[in-house]
């Protein structure tokens, strides 16, 4: 299966500790260049970040095409890190867009892919006993 994620699906789950269910539930999370960046470069998350870096399970990649990267924002007003997750999972067919901004997944609904938020990866987890009620 192959998982791409924006940021703050990704710095969700490092606020509450669950990082983790991503590892669970896809085995290898692909997060584009500029995410990376967003995620651990933000000295809010100083913390949070380290198991960014430290994750075996998560994969920094490159969205080949940077004129569409950059069409994309200049049109949208998306983010960079936005910008990359949508045309990256679009470039590889990906089975799943992890994003949360609105703005973000009305383009990449546009567009197709299929995704989920912070929200739904939760709810994966819980229907598939990752977490609990407790």
């Amino acid at each position: 299966m192959i998982v791409v994620s924006d940021s703050t699906p990704l710095i969700t789950l490092m606020k509450a500790g669950r990082l983790n269910i991503l590892e669970g539930l896809f085995g290898e999370v692909l997060i584009p260049e500029a995410v990376y960046s967003e995620v651990t470069d933000n000295q809010a998350f100083r913390d949070e970040a380290e198991l960014i870096r430290n994750s075996d399970y998560i994969r920094i990649v490159r969205a080949d095409d940077r004129e569409r990267v950059s069409f994309l924002q200049r049109v949208t007003g998306l983010d960079l890190g936005e910008s990359e997750a949508i045309i990256y999972a679009d470039e590889v067919n990906a089975d799943l867009l992890l994003m949360d901004e609105a703005a973000g997944r009305r383009v990449a609904l546009n567009m197709g892919l299929p995704m989920t938020g912070s929200v739904g990866v939760l709810i994966r987890a819980f229907r598939s006993g990752l977490i609990t009620v407790e």
